[in-house]
């Protein structure tokens, strides 16, 4: 299951390398500008399925726990799943049993799926190579 929108990428992913076809998602809404957290909105909710027994067995992943919020949120709804991101800032790690890199609270973090595409010059223009 993902936490929509930012971990649908890593989701995908995931789901790919273990052959998974099924990805049930949660809406939760709390950066309304992307530039600052603010109310927390759940959006689309969990299926009565994924509730039973508490989410056991259950791998939630998002891209990034900031402050921990949206990830509590969740947790609420799936106390026992397990609880993966991308990236954890300090407030937000207690949220997760898993993560691939703590970075700083004050980082902002650019993802390739949130970013536009411009054309990049090739690193050996002007070279006869």
């Amino acid at each position: 299951m993902c936490i929509t929108r930012g971990g649908l990428v890593p989701a995908a992913i995931v789901c790919r390398e273990l052959n998974i076809r099924l990805i049930e998602t949660v809406c939760v809404a709390s950066y309304h500008d992307y530039d600052a957290q603010g109310e927390m909105y759940v959006l689309k909710g969990i299926s009565e399925e994924l509730k039973a027994d508490g989410g056991q067995g259950v791998l939630i992943i998002d891209d990034l726990t900031d402050t921990g919020k949206t990830a509590a949120v969740v947790r609420a709804m799936l106390p026992k799943a397990h609880f993966a991101a991308v990236y954890a800032k300090p407030k937000g790690r207690p949220q997760v049993d898993t993560f691939v890199t703590e970075v700083s609270q004050d980082t902002w973090i650019y993802f390739p799926w949130d970013m536009g595409f411009t054309y990049q010059e090739p690193i050996a223009k002007g070279s006869r190579g």
